[in-house]
């Protein structure tokens, strides 16, 4: 979704992806696990379960998280339906900021492309 300036009043909830900032001709990316976002008519709020810059994104540490959750998952009671679920959420969040710094990385803080050439 995009958000203009003057857009009418709106709360929404956050899935796992990228939230873009652009502000005086500059961009910044984060990757965002979930959470919600008010936008009103001058002001968007963002609140987040977790955030992180794109270009701040430690490669080795997100895939040695990945990994740990992906063993975790391999190793976890089947009836353990909580843990499973904090694992796999856990396991998203890894696969979110590895793909986020592999695609974005760079990105931001240059100039926005128009919409459509991404």
């Amino acid at each position: 979704m995009g958000v203009l300036p003057h857009h009418s009043p709106l709360l929404t909830t956050l899935k796992f992806g990228i939230v873009r900032v652009r502000k005086a001709g500059r961009e910044q990316l984060f990757a965002v696990a979930g959470g919600v976002a008010e936008i009103q008519p001058e002001i968007v709020t963002v609140l987040a379960d977790a955030a992180e810059d794109v270009d701040e994104i430690d490669l080795a540490r997100a895939e040695a998280a990945r990994r740990r959750a992906e063993e975790a998952l391999a190793h976890v009671e089947p009836g353990n339906v909580e843990r499973i679920l904090a694992i796999e959420a856990s396991l998203r969040r890894s696969n979110l900021r590895l793909e986020a710094a592999r695609r974005y990385r760079g990105r931001a803080d240059r100039s926005p492309r128009p919409m459509g050439e991404e």
